[in-house]
């Protein structure tokens, strides 16, 4: 009789087990997915998980720095960082996946359309700047391009060295890729000259690479390369670093921290952080430092423009 009864009862039991299980396991996953879920964990602290702060490869080793260093200020407070590209943080912001995201743009008008749209109020902080610095091999003889001749190779419309003053070769051509913040920037103020109504774009036989560290190792190992990196990332030692004018009548000027704050680097540009929102608590609180006299050594420890006192 008793065994009967277990029997019989056995699957119910399991039946009532597996549809418990579905409903905990869906409950996890709607708490997971609630829009703004990120952001309201990390403006109350950690609450035993780390702030989240995805984006720019450019800004990538410096958010790492950062993070390494305010768990010293902070040890209660984790920063999990990671990269992906400008794009990619943005989107993860629009999503509500990350408490900060990093970019070496600004946003495009869209993407803010579309954070407003899921609920999100992107807000921006500048935490530091960028020169820009064009790179070839250390064998190229090529030492100053203007704005209108990176914009000529980078279109295609100038394809052999001999042209700029180099040697007879053909020039190659290396990109970071679409979704990276620094390819942006390069199409829209070297390229297109920072005119808007202009529709230049790469040529199609450009190499685009998926990191910073990418561009400078093609870089360094081919003679007839020329690319373009954020200046934290170079090493003057083992690739050569352009000058850089306006225009024809212009001086040309090599990249450095000082010509970045100063503004006579011609490409330079600044640094981002976005937040859902005005940030508190921990992110508030970490926005607020990397700002702050701590932040800005590092940025200036790791070749970046640190931002100017007012």
């Amino acid at each position: 009789m008793s065994s009967r009864r277990v029997s019989s009862l056995n699957p119910y039991l399991r039946r009532q087990g597996f549809v418990w299980v579905l409903v905990v396991l869906l409950a996890l996953v709607a708490a997971g997915c609630r829009p703004g879920g990120a952001h309201e964990a990390g403006s109350a602290g950690t609450g035993g998980r780390a702030i989240q702060n995805k984006g720019s490869d450019t800004m990538v080793n410096l958010a790492l720095a950062w993070s390494e260093a305010y768990r010293k200020v902070k040890p209660d407070v984790d920063i999990a960082v990671t990269g992906g590209g400008s794009g990619t943080g943005i989107a993860s912001l629009i999503n509500g996946t990350v408490d900060i995201a990093n970019a070496s743009r600004g946003m495009k008008d869209e993407e803010v359309e579309a954070a407003r749209k899921n609920g999100v109020e992107p807000v921006e902080f500048q935490v530091a700047i960028d020169a820009l610095a064009v790179v070839v091999h250390l064998d190229n003889p090529v030492k100053e391009l203007t704005i209108d001749q990176l914009s000529d190779i980078f279109t295609g419309r100038i394809t052999n060295w001999k042209d700029v003053g180099g040697k007879d070769e053909p020039i190659v051509l290396v990109s970071r890729e679409t979704n990276s913040g620094t390819h942006v920037y390069f199409l829209e103020q070297v390229i297109r000259k920072g005119d808007s109504k202009n529709k230049d774009i790469f040529a199609p036989q450009t190499l685009l690479m998926p990191s910073s560290v990418g561009i400078t190792s093609e870089v360094q190992r081919n003679p007839r390369a020329i690319g373009y990196d954020g200046l934290g990332y170079v090493d003057p030692k083992h690739e050569r670093l352009i000058a850089v004018a306006k225009n024809s009548d212009s001086p040309h000027i090599l990249p450095s921290v000082q010509t970045g704050a100063d503004g006579t680097y011609p490409i330079a540009r600044p640094l981002f952080m976005y937040t859902a929102g005005q940030p508190s608590g921990a992110v508030r609180d970490y926005v607020d430092w990397v700002r702050g006299p701590e932040g800005q050594k590092i940025v200036a420890d790791l070749g970046f423009v640190p931002l100017q006192e007012k």
